[in-house]
């Protein structure tokens, strides 16, 4: 038999934490059904009839194409971050790091002791069923 006096261990201490905050947390919102009643001359696409690359809806030379001209926008937009330096790891990006760095640093110094001593000792209340302070 297990002793029921044990004290619980780290693992379990930051998973029951864990567990708090997922439960904390509200489920997103059900986005609401889109219904259409269909009439009897809608078209519809037969999941049974997939359409195959034999006889796809475009042209292989179309689809060719297509496919140049967005690689070369996405080029373009590359490049274009890369020169202004608002891309990732670009100059901005670093610039906006360095400044948010210590306001961060400072916000978890004041906040996160008490962020953390709430939520285990809510855990450890739920846990032994005995509510400190």
């Amino acid at each position: 038999m297990g002793d029921t006096n044990r004290n619980p261990s780290m693992e379990e201490i930051l998973a029951s934490i864990k567990r708090v905050i997922a439960e904390e947390t509200p489920p997103p919102a059900p986005r609401p059904a889109r219904t259409r009643r269909l009439a009897e001359d809608d078209d519809v696409l037969e999941l049974s009839d997939p359409v195959s690359e034999e006889n796809g809806i475009i042209s292989n030379d179309a689809a060719t194409s297509s496919r140049q001209a967005l690689a070369a926008l996405a080029e373009a937009r590359r490049n274009e971050e890369t020169e202004a330096g608002t891309g990732p790891g670009g100059p901005l990006d670093s610039v906006v790091r360095e400044m948010l760095r210590p306001m961060l640093k400072q916000w978890l110094d004041e906040n996160l002791p008490d962020i953390v001593e709430e939520l285990v000792t809510r855990e450890i209340a739920r846990i032994t069923g005995k509510h400190i302070r």
